[in-house]
C-alpha cells in the first residue's frame, strides 16, 4: 500500500512523495533502534499518513522528526535520482563487432542460434561476422571471416547440421594458433566472440580470452598490429551456447540438438518395434551420448524399454540375472517384444564397457529369445531440427546478443542455458568444472553424485525410469481407489500420462480405475480395473485410448456422485484441457451438496492449446507444435520455389496464441496474428508493407500464421483477401487452414516424457494428500488444497489449488490472464525485421551453478 505523505512544517508541498507506510516504519525503527534499543513504534501506519498525524508522532517520540525527514529526503532522492535512463536496443551495438561461430560436432538447431546471433546483432547496430569452418577459420582468418547479412541467414533455419561449417581444430590448441586468431579479430574490429559447441569448444574459448591481453602484446612486439589496434580492442567478451546431441553440459536443462536427436530415435525406435512384435524379438539398440546416458535414458521413458545402461549409473552386481528375470516376465505378461538401450559409453561397476553384443550373447544364450542389434550412429545427429531446437536456439541466440552487449572487463565468459522454461546466464567455468567433476565422480564409484551432478533434470528422469522400471507391485494394498480419465479434445501424450499413472499407482498398492469417455463415463458407470499389462505399449500412441469427451459434469452431478460412493473412489485424475480445468472446478464447487465428491483430485494439463492456466506447457503442445512446423516448412519450400508467393496458415489453439506465435518463432514466419496482441487495420497494413519491401530482397517468399480466434473480424479469408489484393502485382498469395491434423499423430518425445513424469508425481500427491484427509475410518477432503492443477511453472513442477487459479482466469475466452510467452512475440518480429523496441528489462541475470548445486 501506498500513503502520500506531506509533513507542512518542514516539507514543502512540492515535496510530497508516495512510499511505502511500512517502510516508512521499518526504516525508523531500525535506525533509532540502533540508537534507542528501547524504541518501539507506538502506531502502526496505515491508511493516509498526514501532516496533523505526523506533528502528533513526533510531538510524541521527538528523537524520530529528524530522522523521519531525513529517511523521506533519502528515498526521494534515491527514487529521482537512481532511475538510469533506458537503453536503446537498437543502439546498444553501435560501433562494436560480433563473430559467431560453430565448433567440434555439429547439431540441429545450430543453424537457428546463428540466425538469432547474426539478426539480433544487426538489429542493435553491431557489425556481425560469420567465422566458417569454426575454431580452424579463426586461426586462418582470410575469407574464412566473412561479413553476415539479414538475408544470408534466410532460409537457414529448418537445415540440420551447421551452414558455416565446424571442424576440430589442432592449431587453436597452440599459442601461436590463438596469437593468429587474436590478430584476425584485431584487424577486423572484433571483440565479443559468440562460440556455439560443446564443453571442449567453450574451455577453448574463455583461455582465448583469458590470455587475451598477453596475446595482443605479443601481436605489438612482433609489429603485426598498432598499439592504438591494441588498444580499440583491449578486451574480448565470450560467451558461449551449448550445441550437443549429447546434453552432458552441466548447468542446463538441455542443449541445442539434443530434442531433434531424440526425435530421430523415437522414430527409429517406433520403427523397430512394429518389427519386433511380429517376429516376438528382443531388440538392442545403442544410442550416441559419448559419457552422458541422457539420450539413452530419455530414449528408454519415451519408448518404454524393460532395461537401460547408461555409464552415470552402471547396473549393480548380478545384473544378468536380473536383466534375464525381468525380459522373462515381461513375456510371461503378454509382451510379444522387449527393448534394451544402451548408450555407447555404458559400462560395467569394474569399468569393463557393455556393449549391444554383450548383452545379445547374454539374452540368447542364457533365454534363447530371437535378438537383434541396431547401432543407431550418425543418423541421430542429422535431419531437420525440431520446433523445441528451433524455439531454443533463438531464444539463446538473443540472450547471447545481450549477454555479449552488456558485458564489461570485469564480467566473467558466461554460457546461456535453458533452466526450465526460463533462458539464464551461467559463469562458463563454473559449468565446465562441474562437467569435469562428473566424470571425477564416475571413475571414483560414485555414481550417485554423478546422477545428482549431471542436474535436476537427469536425476528426475533417472528417478521415474526407476520407479517404472518395477514390474512387481507389492503384495500389501492400500485399499485405494484411484480413477484416472481424460477429458475435452484428445491430444498426443495423454496415454503416456494414463500409463505413468496406473503404474505409480499399482506400485503405491492401490487399484487403478480406467474411466471410459470422460465425465460422461463417469456418470454412466463406464470405469473398469485397469492392470500392469493393461496399459502395456501407451506411451508412443496418440490420441487417448480410454476415450474423452467435451462433456461438462455440472449436469451429471447427482449420476457422478453416485458412481464415486458405488465404486468406492477415493481420489481423480482428470487428464485434459480447459474442460478438465472447469470440470475440476465444478467438482470443488458441488462438494457443499454432494458429500461423495470431498475426493482429492488433481487436474492433469493435456490440450494441443496450451491454456490451462497453472501451467506453462500442457502435454500434447509440443507434438502439435511439430506438426505445425513441418508443415510450414513444406510451405516455405513451395513459395521459395515459386518466388513472389506469401502463404496465409490458420492454426487452431482456440483464443490461446501459443501454437501461432511459437510456430513463428519456429518456422521464421513473417506476422503471426493471435488474440492476446490485439491487431488493427493499421497493423494488417504495416505487414502487408513490409512483405512489399522483403519481396525486392533476395528472399521473395512470405509466411503468415494466424491463431484461429484471434479475431471475429479479421478472418483468414479477409487476411487472405486483403493481402491479395495489396500485393496485387507484387506477390500473390496462398491460404491453408491445417486443422485436425494438429491433434493427430504419435507423441513427441518431450511430450511422452513430460506426461510420464506427470502421471508419476500426481499419484505420488495423491497418496500424501489422501493420509492427510483420512479422518474417523474414511477419506474427507474439502479444502481447498485438495484440488489442484499439477503445472510446469518456470523451474518446477508445482502443485497450484483450482480455487486460487479461478481467479486468475478469463473463462469467456477460456485463457489464463497471463501468459509467459506474449514476451518472445518481440523476438518474433525483431527477427522478422520489424523496427520494434525490445524489452531488455527482464534479460537474464548471470547466476551461479555451483553455488547452486552445492558443489565445491
Amino acid at each position: 500500500m501506498c500513503v502520500c505523505v506531506c509533513v507542512s512544517k518542514n516539507v514543502s508541498p512540492a515535496m510530497c512523495v508516495h512510499m511505502s507506510a511500512k517502510r516508512i516504519v521499518k526504516l525508523c525503527s531500525f535506525a533509532t533502534a540502533a540508537t534507542f534499543p528501547c524504541w518501539q513504534p507506538e502506531v502502526e501506519v496505515s491508511g493516509s499518513f498526514c501532516s496533523s498525524q505526523y506533528s502528533q508522532y513526533c510531538s510524541k517520540n521527538s528523537h524520530i522528526q529528524n530522522l523521519f525527514l531525513f529517511f523521506l529526503l533519502a528515498n526521494f532522492s534515491s527514487r529521482t535520482m537512481a532511475q538510469p535512463h533506458p537503453t536503446d536496443p537498437t543502439k546498444m551495438g553501435v560501433g562494436r563487432a560480433i563473430a559467431v561461430l560453430t565448433s567440434g560436432g555439429d547439431a540441429q538447431g545450430m543453424n537457428a542460434a546463428v540466425r538469432a546471433t547474426v539478426r539480433v546483432g544487426l538489429y542493435t547496430g553491431a557489425k556481425v561476422y560469420f567465422v566458417h569452418e569454426g575454431y580452424q577459420g579463426l586461426v586462418d582468418g582470410g575469407d574464412n571471416i566473412r561479413p553476415a547479412t539479414w538475408e544470408s541467414v534466410s532460409m537457414m533455419l529448418q537445415l540440420g547440421g551447421t551452414v558455416i561449417g565446424s571442424a576440430r581444430c589442432q592449431d587453436f590448441r597452440t599459442k601461436e594458433g590463438r596469437t593468429k586468431a587474436a590478430c584476425n579479430l584485431v584487424k577486423l574490429g572484433i571483440t565479443n566472440l559468440c562460440v556455439i559447441g560443446g564443453d571442449g569448444s567453450l574451455t577453448g574459448a574463455n583461455q582465448f580470452r583469458t590470455e587475451w591481453s598477453e596475446l595482443l602484446a605479443d601481436l605489438v612486439k612482433a609489429g603485426k598490429i598498432t598499439a592504438d589496434e591494441a588498444k580499440a580492442s583491449s578486451h574480448l567478451n565470450i560467451v558461449g551456447m551449448v550445441g550437443s546431441i549429447d546434453n552432458d553440459f552441466c548447468g542446463t536443462d538441455m542443449t541445442i540438438g539434443t530434442d531433434s536427436a531424440l526425435h530421430r530415435i523415437i522414430e527409429i525406435v517406433d520403427a523397430i518395434t512394429t518389427t519386433a512384435q511380429s517376429h516376438q524379438r528382443t531388440f538392442i539398440l545403442e544410442v550416441m551420448g559419448r559419457h552422458c546416458g541422457y539420450l539413452a535414458l530419455v530414449t528408454a521413458l519415451a519408448c518404454g524399454a524393460d532395461w537401460v545402461f547408461i555409464p552415470e549409473m552402471p547396473p549393480d552386481e548380478g545384473w544378468e540375472d536380473h536383466l534375464c528375470r525381468r525380459l522373462t516376465d515381461q513375456r510371461g505378461r503378454g509382451s510379444r517384444l522387449n527393448i534394451i538401450i544402451v548408450a555407447e559409453g555404458a559400462m560395467d561397476r569394474s569399468g569393463k564397457p557393455i556393449t549391444c553384443d554383450t548383452v545379445k550373447q547374454l539374452v540368447s544364450k542364457r533365454l534363447g529369445f530371437d535378438t537383434r542389434t541396431t547401432i543407431l550412429g550418425h543418423v541421430q545427429r542429422g535431419g531437420t531440427p525440431s520446433a523445441f531446437d528451433r524455439i531454443l536456439a533463438s531464444r539463446m541466440g538473443v540472450e547471447a546478443v545481450m549477454a555479449l552487449l552488456e558485458a564489461t572487463p570485469d564480467t566473467p565468459a558466461c554460457v546461456v542455458s535453458l533452466s526450465g522454461n526460463m533462458a539464464v546466464r551461467l559463469p562458463l567455468m563454473e559449468c565446465v568444472q562441474v562437467t569435469k567433476d562428473v566424470t571425477v565422480a564416475m571413475a571414483e564409484g560414485r555414481y550417485e553424485d554423478a546422477v545428482k551432478l549431471r542436474g535436476k533434470s537427469f536425476e528426475n528422469n533417472w528417478n521415474t525410469y526407476k520407479m517404472l522400471a518395477h514390474v512387481h507391485p507389492p503384495d500389501t494394498k492400500s485399499n485405494i481407489n484411484i480413477a484416472i480419465l481424460n477429458v475435452g479434445a484428445p491430444c498426443a501424450g495423454m496415454n503416456a500420462a494414463v500409463r505413468s499413472a496406473v503404474r505409480a499407482g499399482l506400485l503405491q498398492g492401490h487399484q487403478m480405475l480406467a474411466v471410459h469417455d470422460g465425465f460422461d463415463g463417469l456418470a454412466h458407470g463406464m470405469i473398469e480395473p485397469i492392470g500392469w499389462s493393461g496399459v502395456a505399449g501407451w506411451t508412443g500412441k496418440g490420441g487417448s485410448i480410454l476415450g474423452t469427451k467435451r462433456t461438462l459434469p455440472k449436469e451429471f452431478m447427482e449420476e457422478i456422485s453416485l458412481n464415486i460412493a458405488k465404486f468406492n473412489i477415493h481420489a481423480l485424475i482428470i487428464i485434459g484441457g480447459f474442460e478438465a480445468f472447469t470440470g475440476g472446478l465444478q467438482l470443488v464447487q458441488a462438494r457443499e451438496k454432494y458429500e461423495e465428491l470431498c475426493v482429492p483430485l488433481v487436474v492433469i494439463p493435456a490440450t494441443v492449446s496450451n491454456n490451462v492456466p497453472g501451467s506453462d506447457f500442457s502435454v500434447g503442445t509440443d507434438t502439435a507444435l511439430n506438426t505445425i512446423t513441418m508443415t510450414c516448412d513444406r510451405i516455405k519450400q513451395s513459395a521459395a520455389g515459386t518466388k513472389r508467393r506469401v502463404f496465409i496458415v490458420e492454426t487452431m489453439g482456440g483464443y490461446c496464441g501459443y501454437l501461432a506465435t511459437m510456430a513463428g518463432l519456429a518456422s521464421g514466419a513473417d506476422a503471426a496474428y493471435v488474440y492476446e496482441d490485439p491487431f488493427n487495420i493499421h497493423d494488417l497494413e504495416v505487414n502487408v508493407e513490409h512483405l512489399v519491401e522483403k519481396m525486392k530482397t533476395t528472399v521473395k517468399r512470405g509466411l503468415i500464421l494466424r491463431n484461429e480466434k484471434c479475431n471475429p473480424n479479421y478472418t483468414t479469408d479477409f487476411i487472405f483477401n486483403l493481402y491479395s489484393e495489396e500485393g496485387k502485382g507484387v506477390f500473390d498469395c496462398r491460404k491453408n487452414v491445417l486443422g485436425h491434423m494438429q491433434q493427430g499423430g504419435t507423441p513427441s518425445p518431450f511430450d511422452r516424457n513430460f506426461g510420464t513424469k506427470m502421471g508419476i508425481k500426481s499419484v505420488l500427491w495423491l497418496t500424501d494428500k489422501l493420509k492427510e484427509c483420512y479422518r474417523h475410518g474414511r477419506i474427507f477432503a474439502n479444502s481447498p488444497d485438495s484440488a489442484c492443477v499439477l503445472g510446469m511453472r518456470k523451474r518446477a513442477l508445482v502443485f497450484q489449488p483450482l480455487a486460487e487459479l479461478k481467479e486468475v482466469t478469463d473463462f469467456e475466452h477460456r485463457l489464463p490472464k497471463s501468459q509467459w510467452w506474449i514476451k518472445l512475440r518481440d523476438i518474433l518480429k525483431i527477427l522478422a525485421k520489424y523496427k520494434i523496441s525490445l524489452d531488455t528489462s527482464e534479460m537474464a541475470s548471470m547466476e551461479h551453478v555451483i553455488k547452486k548445486r552445492g558443489v565445491v
